[in-house]
């Protein structure tokens, strides 16, 4: 099933299509250009199209209790100019990757274990959400809002596709109130109406 979907998310790919059959990238090249510059082909291996470590359970044992390895081009060099990523999503009981964005990419996930409560906020404030179990699918849209809650009492595992070789990620919270330098008091409080002793309560947390 994580096949199938890592195949169909080539159909929705956002960046430009491959100009040759591959471009493994060469993660010690000093050109610069806008993703990674390809690999001697005489030097490719089939190494270089493979990955090995998904089946390994992500560390929880954190405040959010969630635990996620994103898998780029950098560790997983034939990926490059495909347009592609792929991740490992782990949650504890009660486990929440917070809200956040990707910038680049439109995300297609699936549970392989346990429940989710998943859900993206439109640009006009409207929130799509679901419970999500074993073998269910669920599409975040490029650039929207979007969170996993597990709500269950048992661990959750879950596998999701990008469709960017470098997706980005933007966590509210964390951009907000952990900025460096730090955003002005005056402006967080102003924008979601606290006291600035709570402002300075939730940067401590960051």
């Amino acid at each position: 099933m994580f096949v199938l979907f890592l195949s169909a998310s080539l159909a929705f790919a956002s960046e430009p299509s491959p100009l040759q059959d591959f471009c493994v990238a060469d993660n010690t090249s000093p050109v610069l250009v806008n993703g990674v510059a390809c690999k001697n082909p005489s030097l490719v291996t089939a190494d270089d199209f493979t990955f090995s470590g998904l089946n390994i359970p992500g560390n929880t044992n954190n405040k959010q209790g969630f635990a996620v390895n994103l898998v780029t081009v950098d560790q997983f060099p034939g990926l490059n100019t495909f347009g592609v990523t792929v991740e490992r999503l782990d949650f504890a009981p009660k486990g929440l990757n917070s809200p956040h964005s990707h910038p680049r990419a439109t995300e297609v996930l699936t549970v392989i274990k346990g429940s989710l409560y998943v859900g993206f906020i439109t640009t006009d404030n409207k929130l799509f959400s679901m419970v999500m179990n074993k073998g269910d699918v669920f599409v975040f849209p490029i650039g929207l809002v979007h969170f996993q809650y597990n709500i269950g009492d048992c661990d959750v595992e879950a596998f999701s596709v990008l469709s960017s070789q470098d997706p980005g990620v933007v966590r509210i919270a964390n951009s907000l109130f952990g900025a460096n330098p730090a955003i002005s008091d005056d402006i967080l409080s102003k924008a979601f109406m606290l006291d600035k002793k709570t402002v300075d309560y939730i940067e401590s947390q960051f």
